[in-house]
């Protein structure tokens, strides 16, 4: 049977959970390190035991507070926390200390760009504070499951949408702006494959033109940005091809094949009812005042969307170049670095795009383990502005002797390396009778009108001198000399 695909559209919210860059858990003094042996960043506290009393951590508050702020999102000011209660084996106290009626920002939004080149803004329900659950290993035994408890109690904060995603490409979109915000802000590394960056899509279909919802799938266990597109993908088709064919959606949780690229059925859905909210009694309301928020606010670096800005309207650099430099906020910072040793700001994005980073990708390293400091490739910048060295030299040459002997700077690598650009008429003139007395039969094609053979002569020049002579210079003291034979 043929399905019209199109007669439907989607309707997609996320919730997205960051765990925090702290030192300690969100209600104890447990520090937390992926990878640790299991079980052994516990305590009483963490572990549930009875007459533990729970206490605030501020800097998780800050993080908040941060996130918000950088999505426009309204702060409370009064706020109290709750106990979702449900068991899990790796959740110690068979609850989670969360926020219900009295999230710590609500309203606000995630801007993201679409394949058109458009914004939409993603809107935000809310977001809010909680403790992660520990993790339960089902592949390390033959017989049992295993339990890791470090990571339960660990801090996390839940970002909700809107349902106002309509497609498995704008999820992508959304999660990238996400992470690049946490990242930014420096509260979450972002890593999705260690679980420290996590997403639930809840997913819908409905006919075009009609407001009532259909029903809620909510998908788990997507360890990467592109498998939530997947699945999100994925399961948009199963639910229009299930309605088509006469099947009934039921409200459910289901969990996603990366191999296999599907979605499968794991238990019905809870309602907020089954969770039993009530306000958590071994916690204080929490105040947040406006100095706080401004002392938060004041912490806060330039974000993604201040630096586009200033890069194409200060700077002059394409969508495209500010895009990449702005892709991470290190990235961003080296970049403006340099800027402050030279004004050529097209020149130092190239390099910082194309030799800064190929360098990096192909070493495996993060710019902040770059050896160069940002003054020293400003300076390679200014040596070929004033005509010292070419541009091909200091990237073929230059460029890698630095990364050699980077307590050197360009000048002296340059004249170490007898790399000095030559612009001595006598000198060119030499290197250029050289390259026409190679190729006396091409000369004359030239004087019979070939003039692409410019370049031919030209190359002989450069190899001649080695990289040396000045290519203003020579070329037009080339096309002099041509003209006179």
């Amino acid at each position: 049977m043929d399905i019209d695909y199109d007669k439907y559209e989607p309707v997609i919210g996320l919730e997205v959970h960051a765990q925090m860059l702290t030192r300690s858990k969100a209600y104890c003094v447990d520090p937390y390190d992926y990878g640790a042996e299991p079980n052994t960043m516990v305590s009483p506290v963490s572990l549930g035991h009875p007459g533990t009393l729970p206490k605030h951590n501020i800097q998780v508050v800050k993080n908040a507070v941060k996130m918000g702020l950088a999505c426009q999102c309204t702060i409370a000011d009064h706020q109290y926390y709750a106990r979702k209660n449900y068991f899990y084996a790796d959740l110690p106290k068979g609850y989670q200390i969360t926020q219900d009626k009295t999230p710590i920002c609500t309203g606000g939004f995630i801007e993201i760009r679409l394949k058109s080149g458009e914004s939409k803004k993603i809107g935000l329900t809310r977001i809010h504070m909680e403790e992660d659950a520990g993790k339960s290993m089902h592949d390390q035994d033959v017989f049992d499951s295993l339990i890791d408890l470090n990571r339960a109690g660990v801090p996390l904060i839940e970002i909700v949408s809107e349902p106002e995603i309509a497609s498995g490409e704008e999820a992508y979109q959304y999660l990238s702006e996400v992470r690049k915000l946490v990242r930014y802000l420096g509260i979450c590394d972002g890593n999705m494959e260690e679980g420290s960056l996590r997403c639930d899509a809840n997913i819908s279909v409905r006919l075009k033109g009609t407001t009532a919802f259909g029903t809620k799938v909510e998908v788990k266990n997507m360890n990467s940005m592109r498998n939530v597109q997947r699945a999100i993908d994925y399961e948009i088709k199963r639910q229009i091809e299930s309605l088509e064919t006469g099947g009934k959606l039921v409200q459910e949780t289901r969990s996603f094949d990366a191999l296999k690229g599907t979605t499968a059925s794991m238990r019905t859905k809870e309602g907020a009812s089954d969770y039993r909210y009530f306000p958590e009694p071994d916690l204080p309301p929490l105040h947040v005042t406006p100095q706080f928020i401004e002392e938060v606010r004041a912490q806060m670096p330039d974000l993604p969307s201040v630096l586009m800005e200033r890069f194409t309207k200060l700077y002059h650099l394409s969508e495209y170049d500010a895009a990449v430099l702005t892709e991470t906020r290190e990235i961003a910072e080296y970049y403006e670095l340099i800027l402050k040793h030279t004004s050529n700001t097209k020149a130092a994005a190239n390099w910082v795009m194309v030799n800064i980073k190929g360098y990096l990708n192909e070493q495996a390293l993060d710019i902040r383990d770059f050896v160069l400091q940002p003054a020293r490739i400003a300076d390679l910048i200014n040596l070929i502005d004033e005509g010292r060295i070419s541009h091909s030299v200091a990237s073929q040459r230059i460029f890698p002797a630095m990364l050699e002997e980077h307590h050197l700077s360009p000048l002296q690598l340059a004249e170490k390396m007898n790399l000095i650009q030559e612009s001595n008429a006598d000198e060119l003139q030499t290197w250029i009778d050289q390259a026409l007395a190679k190729y006396p039969e091409k000369v004359q094609e030239y004087k019979a009108g070939k003039k692409s053979l410019t370049g031919l002569f030209m190359g002989e020049v450069m190899k001649f001198s080695k990289g040396k002579a000045d290519p203003k210079m020579a070329s037009k003291l080339l096309t002099e000399t041509l003209e006179k034979i």
